[in-house]
């Protein structure tokens, strides 16, 4: 493990992050649209493997072509997410959670508070969570638990694909304009596509583990984890889905809100 040259990176691989955001904001000044951020955060952290890649390769051409391998599974992961969220916002309006954060800009400058409280913070996070690919990029070795971290990478990407092309297809259904979805995986889990990224994410620190003194990257999987289920993800949406949703309240009683298993049964009344 290149552990110099891996602190080295860290300052270059926090201006790709910056850079990337800093693309998005433009992008959506343009398009009036600060969600533009979230089609750009997953296509984020194939930014910054690369440059981690692109620089371990120049640094240490003989470092293990597996992290090549890592290198697909994240664009699989990051590509389709950002290419499935280009194409569900394409033509909406300004998602509530930034109407929102962008409240609390009154008499401020608008641009600066909108990078202050929604890109720059983002590019940080994306640093930040994606230490587990930037010490893989740095890896001399990589031992057996490759396998299973591709496996259970691969396992989220495919479970939260699922979900999303479930929920699209619901969504595009007249017939079910103001309802619930709690069919297919939705059945088993309200968030089948939180679960799913957070599977990945556990795919890429058993990967970071499987090269020398990767378990120290352990706070950044866990941020994710936690910006899933406790901040920014499952919360904020279901409060806006109790308040726009038919029956989600039953969904809620009924239906595990991360981990998968079969829906309880209410009792009769």
């Amino acid at each position: 493990m290149h552990v110099k040259s891996f602190l080295e990176n860290l300052p270059f691989s926090l201006l790709a992050a910056l850079v990337w955001v800093l693309i998005a904001a433009a992008v959506g000044r343009r398009v009036h649209r600060h969600a533009t951020i979230d089609v750009f955060w997953g296509a984020g952290f194939l930014v910054v493997f690369a440059e981690s890649l692109a620089v371990a390769l120049h640094l240490h051409p003989h470092l293990t072509a597996l992290r090549y391998v890592v290198l697909v599974l994240v664009a699989l992961w990051s590509l389709r997410l950002s290419i499935h969220l280009a194409i569900r916002q394409r033509g909406s309006r300004e998602d509530s959670r930034y109407v929102a954060i962008m409240a609390g800009a009154k008499g401020r400058h608008e641009t600066l508070y909108a990078f202050k409280m929604i890109y720059g913070l983002q590019g940080l996070l994306l640093w930040f969570v994606s230490m587990p690919l930037q010490w893989i990029a740095f890896s001399d070795h990589l031992n057996w638990l490759l396998l299973p971290g591709l496996v259970l990478g691969a396992l989220g990407v495919l479970f939260e694909g699922v979900g999303d092309e479930q929920l699209r297809r619901f969504i595009a259904d007249p017939k079910n304009a103001g309802t619930t979805m709690n069919r297919g995986l939705w059945r088993f889990t309200r968030h089948p596509n939180y679960f799913g990224d957070a599977l990945v994410w556990a795919g890429f620190y058993v990967i970071a583990i499987s090269a020398p003194w990767g378990f120290i990257t352990v706070l950044s999987p866990l941020t994710m984890w936690w910006l899933l289920t406790s901040l920014s993800g499952k919360p904020m949406l279901e409060r806006k889905l109790t308040k726009t949703r038919a029956g989600y309240e039953e969904y809620v009683a009924t239906t595990s809100s991360f981990f998968p298993r079969p829906p309880k049964r209410l009792p009769d009344t």
